[in-house]
């Protein structure tokens, strides 16, 4: 009966070192108030001054994502009251975005779906109120006042919470590709305001819609929104009506709880700001920065397809994260072997402990020249593939290089055709009657032979090889 329809907001945090309108730091974890200088406090005199690196990494986005670039955009005040902006007033893009029109494409159950991007404008972050410090005492840190942001708003073309969150997945990949953010979404580099409306399933018009605020990971987008859309129902199916407001996702309580009523924008009262001059960008520089992108997420895939021929779920994984991409195309330029096979290990062993331990690429503690040097060993039968399992695990727990940790414990597989030979023949004439029972139709018995030689040989014979005498001395038998 119900249909929902969602639009999200991404505030992404650029990667400049200094704040969009003033000289003082962007990094993170600094001690409170110690990075917030008097232009971002708005003090008596000051005048801000644009940061022309942040209109960079807006104009790359807007590229990126097939926007019209405005040649001249403004820069408003955006008034409203709250303790965290000393100003009274945050300095954002209205009337003229920098960026609008863009759109990307996202895969939903096998189908390319287009998600069409309505604006991204620039502006600057608010401070924090913490609340958690002191007992019924909220404390405000002023660093991130200031911190250059842009706000990318989507039509409300997605569908549901599994959409919303392939479509965040993808906008934050896009923007750590473009090298224009960190995306940390801990440290609050990117997150997310959730807009939430039902509508009745053959209808055009939207529902009243009720806006989630500040979501700072996938998983809480994807709870949040399920949340919402559960609550509006029961609210619509009791008869009643949705109110319009701004709500807050309790983590805790998987639930959203309202925060205030949903502002219009004309309760912000925008104007141009007077401290600040038009925005003027040429043709020339967009040209110009067109020509220095790089492979965006989307082209590497397709890329990733041609040349390793890798499945569309594989490439999905591996260029979702531009790190990861880097790191698997690094370990194959160290081997010689197949791209198929060194994506499985990549996605099956080294992803699994990574997410386990919650690890990011750069953090690995097995680089891509140990993974080749493991990968390389399994390729030149010197270890099986069970082998190398409990090779990585080592690895991975203690640092150890593969090389030590095959000499230092002895793990080798015997490849060598005399050898097995000998323990084919032990075990053949061991099991004669088992032999028989195979000559006769008993075919499944083979897998026995198989086992008894790794038994003898201690799980190092190389299974290849077995299977390979295997075979011949019993189709001689026959």
């Amino acid at each position: 009966m119900w249909e929902s329809v969602i639009g999200l907001e991404i505030h992404v945090q650029l990667k400049t070192q200094s704040k969009i309108f003033s000289s003082a730091s962007t990094n993170f974890g600094a001690e409170q108030n110690t990075q917030a200088c008097a232009i971002d406090l708005g003090l008596p005199g000051v005048l801000p001054v644009l940061n022309e690196e942040a209109v960079k990494m807006a104009i790359k986005f807007g590229i990126a994502v097939g926007a019209n670039i405005e040649n001249n955009s403004v820069f408003a005040r955006k008034n409203y009251f709250y303790p965290d902006l000393p100003k009274g007033y945050q300095i954002s893009q209205y009337e003229i975005p920098i960026v609008s029109n863009g759109s990307v494409n996202i895969d939903i159950d096998k189908k390319v779906k287009k998600i069409r991007i309505t604006r991204a404008h620039l502006e600057e972050d608010a401070g924090k109120s913490i609340h958690d410090l002191y007992e019924n005492e909220s404390a405000i840190d002023l660093n991130r006042a200031g911190t250059p942001l842009i706000e990318i708003v989507s039509e409300p073309d997605l569908s549901n919470a599994e959409e919303a969150v392939k479509y965040l997945k993808y906008i934050h990949s896009l923007v750590r590709y473009l090298d224009i953010s960190d995306g940390n979404m801990q440290e609050g580099s990117f997150r997310c305001d959730a807009n939430i409306s039902l509508k009745k399933s053959n209808s055009s018009e939207l529902g009243i819609r009720a806006e989630i605020k500040n979501i700072n990971s996938f998983k809480f987008v994807e709870q949040a929104i399920n949340y919402e859309i559960q609550r509006q129902g029961e609210i619509l199916d009791s008869g009643k009506s949705v109110i319009q407001e701004t709500r807050l996702f309790d983590p805790i309580r998987n639930e959203t709880r309202s925060m205030r009523s949903k502002e219009e924008a004309n309760d912000y009262r925008y104007f141009p700001d007077p401290d600040l001059l038009p925005v003027s960008i040429s043709n020339s520089l967009i040209e110009n920065i067109k020509l220095n992108m790089p492979e965006l997420p989307n082209e590497k895939k397709e890329r990733f397809i041609k040349q390793y021929k890798l499945t569309d779920y594989d490439t999905s994984i591996l260029v979702l994260d531009k790190d990861l991409s880097a790191y698997y195309e690094k370990v194959l330029e160290k081997t010689s072997l197949n791209p198929k096979t060194t994506a499985n290990w990549i996605i099956t062993e080294l992803l699994s402990y990574a997410n386990k331990s919650n690890t990011g690429v750069k953090n690995y503690p097995v680089n891509f020249e140990d993974l080749a040097s493991l990968l390389t060993y399994i390729h030149d039968g010197l270890i099986s593939n069970k082998q190398a399992k409990i090779i990585f695990e080592k690895m991975w727990n203690n640092g150890e290089k593969p090389q030590d940790i095959i000499e230092k414990e002895g793990i080798k597989q015997i490849s060598d055709t005399m050898e097995i030979n000998k323990l084919v023949d032990n075990v053949i004439k061991n099991h004669y009657k088992s032999v028989e029972e195979y000559l006769a139709g008993k075919d499944k018995l083979f897998g026995f032979f198989v086992g008894e030689v790794m038994k003898e040989s201690k799980g190092k014979a190389n299974p290849k090889i077995v299977n390979q005498l295997l075979k011949e001395k019993l189709r001689n038998d026959k």
